[in-house]
């Protein structure tokens, strides 16, 4: 039986209190549909962006932005990457009722090296260890930062089993906490010969939402990783060796960083939509005749403002766009009022 040991440090329970009254902050925030929508689709890109990134792939924000947003064709093994994950995360929820297990991870590792990789989809059976190039006199070796516990494909199943087991007990865990921990003991497992790090934070990222934590409409995690991709490493295995605390501090850490981000980004984004939906001068002028009418016409507007019949149509249109006014009818004779 899996039994992960770590403390309840007071960093880590000022952590996890600070993450709740964060959370409730932005649940309590009502954002504008637009707006949301907007953030979901950044999101979603930043997150696509950073995971590749510590990963090593070399493609900058704005292409990555460019790639997706443009539903443009990905042209080689870096692009792939990116879109393969972007495929995903977008479509996570459908997930949210599927339990863990080793044919739901198969299947994100299928999906994540889809067109990359022989081995996708496959649970490893040979020997990996993770590792870091030292440059030396003569060249390069090789600095095992990892040497995971099994090298079988039956104990890697058997080890993953024993963690699923481990998520649908002990109920009254913290999600920060039980999410940090799956976090650590998938990677330290390290269950595929590749991409086991983008389907942990995909994993991950599942786990949180499927704990009513909205990962991607309202936060991302992989950014916080990002800022110190070694120090992701070091804090990583710093777990290996049976005590999960110093990660656990490090993880809640990136989940309140993120949430105060994404806290700070929804109240700048709301400013900005407040003054891009102010009506303009001639706007408020159009505001002022309807309120004396109580009811108006287009061709009022046009007569009262001096302005073409079109002119008129293009500030009524601004108007109900903003939520200011309605309209009644769809012939020429409608007319339109303050909402």
């Amino acid at each position: 039986m899996f039994k992960p040991k770590y403390s309840l440090s007071p960093k880590l329970l000022s952590n996890i209190a600070s993450i709740e009254r964060f959370y409730g902050q932005i649940e309590a925030i009502k954002i504008p549909s637009k707006l949301e929508l907007n953030l979901i689709r950044e999101n979603l890109v930043e997150s696509s962006y950073a995971s590749n990134k510590i990963e090593g792939n070399p493609i900058t924000l704005p292409e990555v932005t460019n790639l997706i947003l443009d539903d443009r064709i990905p042209v080689n093994r870096d692009e792939k990457e990116i879109i393969n994950y972007f495929n995903i995360l977008k479509e996570l929820d459908k997930y949210s009722g599927d339990e863990f297990s080793t044919n739901l991870i198969i299947k994100f590792h299928k999906l994540l090296m889809q067109g990359l990789d022989k081995s996708a989809g496959k649970i490893r059976n040979v020997k990996v260890v993770v590792g870091k190039s030292l440059k030396q006199e003569e060249g390069f070796s090789l600095r095992v930062k990892h040497d995971p516990p099994f090298h079988k494909r039956d104990k890697i199943v058997s080890g993953l089993k024993k963690l699923f087991d481990w998520l649908k007990t002990n109920k009254d865990t913290p999600v920060v906490i039980k999410s940090g921990i799956f976090h650590h003991q998938f990677v330290y497992l390290h269950p595929f010969e590749d991409g086991n790090g983008r389907v942990c934070r995909l994993l991950t990222a599942l786990y949180l939402l499927k704990n009513n934590y909205l990962i991607n409409k309202y936060f991302v995690l992989d950014d916080y990783y990002d800022i110190d991709r070694n120090q992701y490493s070091d804090m990583l295995h710093s777990a290996d060796k049976g005590n999960k605390t110093e990660w656990l501090e490090y993880y809640s850490d990136g989940v309140m960083h993120s949430l105060k981000s994404a806290l700070a980004k929804i109240n700048r984004a709301i400013r900005t939509l407040d003054i891009e939906e102010r009506p303009s001068p001639k706007e408020r002028e159009v505001i002022k005749i309807i309120d004396e009418n109580k009811q108006v016409t287009s061709q009022i507007i046009a007569k009262e403002l001096n302005v073409s019949r079109q002119q008129a149509h293009k500030l009524l249109k601004s108007l109900m766009n903003k939520g200011l006014i309605e309209k009644k009818g769809s012939t020429k004779s409608s007319y339109y009022f303050l909402k």
